[in-house]
C-alpha cells in the first residue's frame, strides 16, 4: 500500500478544507448530501460512495449514492437497508476499514444484481454523542484497500459534514416552523373572520352560508352541506348546500342520529373522514359516489358540548385532511354551532316575547277598553229604558256615555302608541329623550309631565346602559298612561354613590302592592329583566289613592 508524502497529505487536506468550506453555506439538504458523497469519492479515489442519514430511531431517512448506474439500481430488488456492516456504524462512533467485505463475519451479503464490492471504509458523521449518519466508501481504485491516510481524511470530511448537515437541518427546521406559523396565522385569520361575521348575526341561514363559503374556498373543496338537528333531537335535516352536483346530495336530506356518516358524527360528537366513498358502507347516498366524489370529511357543529348540527365537506379529488385541518374544522364547528344555537335561542325568545305581548295586550284590552265598552253598553241600555219616563236623567246618562267614549278613544290611542314605541335618539341628550316621551304621554293620555336632571348632563354610562334606563322610563310611562288615571307625572335623574338613579312618579290612583302582577303584568317583569341584565336593580312603591313611584339604578362606568 503506497503512503502519501507529508506534502501530498497537506495539499490534499488543503483541497478538502477549501471544498468543505462551501458545504457549510449550502442550505439544501439534498444538494448538500450529494456534494459530500462526490467529494468523499474523489478525495480517496473510491469506485462507489454513499451517505446515509438516520432519524432518532436509527431508521435511514435519506440514502445518497454515487458510482452505480441507473440500470444497476433498477435491477436491484431494494436499496440498501442499513443492515450488516452498514448497520454496525449506526450505533458506533468507530471507523470501519476492511480489505474485503465478503470475508468479514459481520457482512450479510448483497442483494441480487448488486455490483461486486471488496474494500470498504465507513466513517460515522456525528456531533457530540449523536450520530447523524454515515459515509460509506467501497472499492479503492488502484489499491487493495483504503489507507490510514484515507481514514484520517474522511474523519476530517465527516467533521465538516456534521457541521454542514446540522446547519442545514436547523435551517430547514426554521423554514418548517416559519411555514407552520404562517399556516396557523392563516387558520387564525379564517377563524377570526368567521367569528366576527357569524357572531354578529341572528340569522341562522346567514351563519351557515358564511361558514360554508369561507371553508370551501379556504380548503379548496367542491361541495359542503350543513345538517341541523330537529327539535326532537332525533333527525338531522339538510339545511344548506353549497357547491356542485345538487341532485346527488339532495338524493337524501334527512338522517337519523347514528345512521350513516352524518348520523354517526352527530352521535359520537367527533369528526370523521372517509377517503374511499365507493367502498364505505356508512355512505348512504350512492348518488354522490356516482357524481365522482371520492372523499368526505364530516364535522360536528357543537355548542356547550351538545351537537346542534353536522357539516360535510366532499371532494372529487383524492386528498388527506391532516390533523391541523381537522383541528381547524373542529374549532370552526364549535364557533358555528354556538352561533347557530344563539340564533335559534334568539328566535325562540322573540317568539315567546310576541306571545307574551299578545297576552299582555289581550289582558289590558279586556281589563280596560272592553270593560269600558261593556259598561258603556249597559248605560245606553238604561237610557233606552228611561228615555220616555225621565228625559233629564237620560240626557245625563248620554253625557256620561259621551265622556266614556272619549276616554276609551284615549285609551286606544295609548295602546296604539305603545305598539310602536319610540326609539332613543343618539344625537340629543338623555334628558331631551325623556322630554319627548313626556310630550307623547301628554298627547296620548292627557297627563302632563316634567323632567329634573341633576346629573349635569353627564350620565357616565355607555350606550347599552343608557338605553336600558330609557326603556325602563318608556315602560313605566306606558303603565302610567294605561293604569294610573293620573293628572301629572315627573321624572328625576341623579348620581349618587357611584350609581345613576332614575325616578318616575305620578299622582294617579295607585294600587295595592300585594296585587302588583295583576296591575302591571308583563310591564314590570320587562323592567326587572332589563335592569338585572345591566347589573342594576329596580324598586316600586304604590298605595291605592297615593300614586306610584318607580326607582331604577345602574352602576356608573
Amino acid at each position: 500500500m503506497t503512503r502519501k508524502t507529508k506534502k501530498e497529505l497537506e495539499e490534499q487536506i488543503g483541497s478538502l478544507y477549501q471544498a468543505s468550506k462551501d458545504l457549510v453555506g449550502d442550505f439544501s439538504l439534498e444538494t448538500l448530501l450529494a456534494r459530500i458523497v462526490r467529494l468523499a469519492q474523489a478525495q480517496v479515489q473510491a469506485e462507489y460512495a454513499a451517505l446515509a442519514i438516520r432519524n432518532e430511531e436509527g431508521k435511514v431517512t435519506q440514502f445518497i449514492h454515487s458510482g452505480m448506474s441507473e440500470e444497476e439500481l433498477h435491477l436491484m430488488p431494494h436499496p440498501p437497508e442499513g443492515k450488516g456492516l452498514l448497520g454496525e456504524l449506526q450505533h458506533r462512533h468507530e471507523v470501519i476499514r476492511i480489505p474485503d467485505i465478503t470475508q468479514d463475519p459481520r457482512a450479510i451479503g448483497f442483494p441480487r444484481y448488486h455490483p461486486t464490492m471488496t474494500s470498504m471504509l465507513g466513517v460515522p458523521i456525528s456531533t457530540g454523542e449523536k450520530i447523524l449518519g454515515q459515509i460509506y466508501l467501497t472499492n479503492k481504485i488502484g489499491e487493495d484497500q483504503f489507507s490510514r491516510d484515507d481514514e484520517r481524511l474522511m474523519k476530517t470530511l465527516a467533521a465538516y459534514a456534521a457541521v454542514a448537515i446540522t446547519n442545514t437541518q436547523l435551517y430547514e427546521n426554521v423554514l418548517e416552523r416559519d411555514k407552520t406559523l404562517k399556516q396557523r396565522n392563516q387558520d387564525l385569520t379564517l377563524i377570526n373572520e368567521l367569528a366576527q361575521g357569524i357572531a354578529s348575526s341572528w340569522d341562522t341561514r346567514e351563519i351557515m352560508s358564511q361558514t360554508l363559503k369561507k371553508v370551501l374556498a379556504y380548503l379548496k373543496v367542491e361541495t359542503g352541506e350543513i345538517f341541523l338537528l330537529d327539535r326532537g333531537g332525533k333527525d338531522l335535516r339538510l339545511s344548506l348546500l353549497r357547491g356542485d352536483d345538487f341532485d346527488a346530495f339532495y338524493s337524501r336530506t334527512v338522517f337519523r342520529v347514528g345512521d350513516g356518516m352524518v348520523g354517526k358524527v352527530a352521535a359520537l360528537n367527533k369528526p370523521l373522514v372517509v377517503y374511499n366513498l365507493d367502498t364505505d358502507q356508512r355512505i348512504l347516498r350512492p348518488a354522490i359516489v356516482e357524481a365522482g366524489f371520492v372523499c368526505q370529511a364530516v364535522i360536528p357543529l357543537q355548542a356547550t358540548r351538545e351537537v346542534v348540527g353536522v357539516m360535510t365537506l366532499s371532494s372529487k379529488k383524492e386528498r388527506v385532511f391532516n390533523a391541523r385541518e381537522l383541528d381547524l374544522l373542529t374549532t370552526i364547528g364549535m364557533w358555528t354551532g354556538t352561533a347557530i344555537q344563539n340564533a335559534q335561542l334568539q328566535q325562540q325568545t322573540k317568539h315567546i316575547a310576541v306571545l307574551e305581548e299578545r297576552e299582555r295586550i289581550g289582558m289590558d284590552l279586556h281589563d280596560g277598553v272592553i270593560q269600558s265598552l261593556y259598561s258603556l253598553g249597559l248605560t245606553l241600555d238604561l237610557v233606552k229604558t228611561i228615555l220616555a219616563e225621565d228625559p233629564d236623567e237620560s240626557l245625563e246618562k248620554l253625557n256620561y256615555a259621551t265622556d266614556s267614549i272619549n276616554s276609551t278613544i284615549n285609551d286606544i290611542r295609548t295602546y296604539v302608541a305603545d305598539l310602536r314605541p319610540r326609539q332613543m335618539q343618539e344625537n340629543i341628550s338623555f334628558k331631551e329623550n325623556l322630554e319627548i316621551l313626556l310630550q307623547e304621554l301628554e298627547k296620548n293620555a292627557k297627563i302632563k309631565g316634567s323632567v329634573v336632571d341633576e346629573t349635569g348632563d353627564s350620565l357616565d354610562l355607555d350606550y347599552h346602559n343608557t338605553l336600558t334606563l330609557y326603556k325602563i322610563a318608556q315602560e313605566a310611562l306606558s303603565n302610567t298612561a294605561r293604569h294610573s288615571k293620573a293628572q301629572k307625572a315627573s321624572i328625576r335623574i341623579w348620581n349618587e354613590d357611584g350609581k345613576v338613579y332614575l325616578e318616575l312618579k305620578d299622582d294617579g290612583q295607585g294600587f295595592n302592592m300585594d296585587k302588583i302582577q295583576a296591575n302591571l303584568g308583563h310591564g314590570l317583569a320587562n323592567m326587572q329583566r332589563r335592569i338585572s341584565k345591566a347589573g342594576g336593580d329596580i324598586e316600586l312603591d304604590s298605595k291605592p289613592g297615593k300614586g306610584t313611584r318607580v326607582v331604577a339604578w345602574i352602576l356608573k362606568d
